[in-house]
């Protein structure tokens, strides 16, 4: 069993408020082909959790591949519980749906938000129950996803842990890529 820790940053870091927004196209496009090439290679759980962008956006290809690959499996692992429960009513939704598709889902705290202990606690159980991770990340621009480098540089300092940076340079080649497919006739619907 290989198990894959996805995340990254947040949807406002990218700019992307809408589905229908050309990058998120690329951005999946991307992730749709790292996610393929990790799977050819034994990756059979992709875990992630539920945060708006990258995460969400990391499940929803997940869930897409298992057409193709149905022994992948997808879980969202939340921080804490009622994770989200002050996101608007459309995100909130949109979270409702991904934990009903897929595969497992759970908190690893089973409180409220109380302290950024629980958040710390989180990455814990991340690196304990992954054997690889990958960020959409770009350490030249930091946000979000920092954290998470940090924790996971530190951890693949002392273990076996291999991290793949999906960073902008990876993101424009993949936009490149989308491009010359569309105009070649590839339809990615």
């Amino acid at each position: 069993m290989s198990r894959l820790w996805m995340s990254g940053y947040r949807s406002y870091e990218l700019d992307v408020f809408s589905d229908q927004d050309d990058k998120l196209k690329v951005i999946k496009y991307a992730l749709t082909s790292y996610l393929t090439e990790q799977i050819e290679d034994g990756v059979d759980w992709l875990i992630t959790g539920g945060q708006l962008g990258v995460e969400q956006w990391c499940a929803e290809v997940g869930l897409d591949l298992k057409k193709t690959y149905p022994e992948l499996k997808v879980a969202i692992m939340l921080p804490y519980a009622e994770f989200g429960g002050r996101w608007n009513e459309t995100n909130q939704a949109k979270l409702q749906v991904l934990l009903a598709d897929v595969d497992f889902h759970a908190s690893v705290s089973k409180q409220t938000y109380e302290n950024p202990q629980q958040l710390k606690n989180y990455q814990e159980f991340m690196l304990t129950h992954t054997d690889a991770a990958a960020l959409v990340y770009d350490p030249d621009n930091p946000g979000k996803p920092a954290y998470d480098y940090d924790i996971i540089r530190s951890f693949n300092g002392e273990h076996p842990y291999p991290l793949t940076i999906i960073d902008f340079d990876w993101l424009q080649e993949s936009a490149n890529e989308y491009a010359e497919k569309q105009n070649n006739g590839f339809n990615f619907e």
